[in-house]
């Protein structure tokens, strides 16, 4: 006979707790908050890590000598309006970094948010991840890439709407206004293999 799972919620500073001790274990999944929730993360295939680390080296190398900073998964973005905690694949910050505390490992202004999509998590990347983050301040441009065909999609936030730009084309370039940087498409998606 199966039994429901109990489904336990946590302050966020019980969350943080939890995160922090998990960190130096590689056997933990890392875990996403969202208010009071536990958002278990799974595992990235070649493609998401290609992608990740793809993006992130382009954005290094541009933004180099230029006061801003680039993090690939590990640097959690807090939401302090929602109460959430996530981590992006790619985050550009580009003024003083804001931490939540002297751990320096909660970032509170980021410009720039990239997600690699996949089946498991594109509605949630999309949708309510989405709403959090636009609650920032300080975000100028959200990015969705899929890693199982070529799109990007750009979303640039001007006053207080959000305005889709979409790339499918493997000779595109994906401009980031933010930063005032360019990201080719073929070099976003070097060495990806892509299914049949």
């Amino acid at each position: 006979m199966a039994t429901a799972a109990v489904q336990t919620y946590l302050t966020p500073e019980e969350y943080i707790t939890l995160e922090r001790k998990a960190i130096p274990n590689a056997e933990t999944v890392r875990s996403e908050y969202v208010k009071g929730k536990i958002i278990a993360m799974s595992g990235a295939s070649r493609a998401h890590n290609l992608i990740t680390v793809n993006i992130s080296a382009m954005l290094h190398i541009q933004l180099k000598g230029r006061g801003c900073e680039t993090y690939a998964n590990e640097m959690r973005v807090s939401t302090p309006s929602t109460l959430s905690y996530f981590y992006p694949d790619v985050v550009v910050v580009c003024e003083e970094p804001r931490f939540e505390d002297e751990v320096f490992d909660i970032l509170l202004n980021p410009i720039i948010l990239v997600e690699v999509l996949s089946p498991s998590t594109e509605a949630y990347d999309r949708g309510e991840k989405f709403s959090h983050y636009r609650q920032l301040p300080s975000l100028q441009e959200y990015i969705l890439v899929a890693q199982d065909k070529i799109c990007v999609e750009r979303f640039r936030r001007q006053e207080n709407n959000w305005v889709l730009t979409d790339f499918q084309n493997f000779e595109e370039r994906l401009s980031l206004i933010s930063v005032e940087c360019e990201l080719p498409l073929c070099e976003i998606y070097d060495r990806v293999p892509f299914p049949e």
